[in-house]
Order: C-alpha cells, then sequence, then structure tokens
C-alpha cells in the first residue's frame, strides 16, 4: 500500500482542492467523501486518459481493498481507505 500512499502523495501534492468535506462528513448532495486510494485511483486515471466514471472507480477501489482484505486478514487502515 506504500506505492499507493507514494503515487497521492506525487500526483496530489499541488491539488488542494480535492479535500474531504469538513469533518469527514459527506460531500455535496450526501455523496461519500474519497479516501486516499479513490483519489489516488483518480488521479491516475485522470493523467493516463481513461474515461473511467466515479461510480466504477469507486466498485474498482472498493474491489482492490476487499482482496487485500481476503488475501491478509487484516482490515485496510481507515486512514488510508474507508
Amino acid at each position: 500500500m506504500d506505492f499507493v500512499k507514494k503515487a497521492a502523495d506525487k500526483m496530489g501534492s499541488g491539488n488542494q482542492q480535492s479535500q474531504p468535506a469538513q469533518g469527514g462528513q459527506p460531500a455535496q448532495g450526501g455523496a461519500q467523501s474519497d479516501d486516499y486510494v479513490d483519489k489516488a485511483f483518480g488521479q491516475v486515471s485522470k493523467k493516463e486518459g481513461w474515461n473511467i466514471g466515479k461510480d466504477q472507480q469507486e466498485k474498482i477501489t472498493d474491489g482492490g481493498r476487499q482482496a487485500y482484505e481476503k488475501v491478509t486478514g487484516n482490515k485496510v487502515n481507515p486512514k488510508i481507505s474507508n
């Protein structure tokens, strides 16, 4: 998971607009705020030119988190992924 964290740090260092809503509350319209994994995946897909919608990105990152938890038997730290 360190590579994801490093990629998020490198790609999101100048982008201050995509911070989660104050206090961890849901973003506009009741939508769930992005965690670090969602932000990193969104930045990578944007940079690579992939046309993937927010809902599809959420499904992909959730699937990756579930696979990680299944293989390792450990929960992902809530600070990184919700």
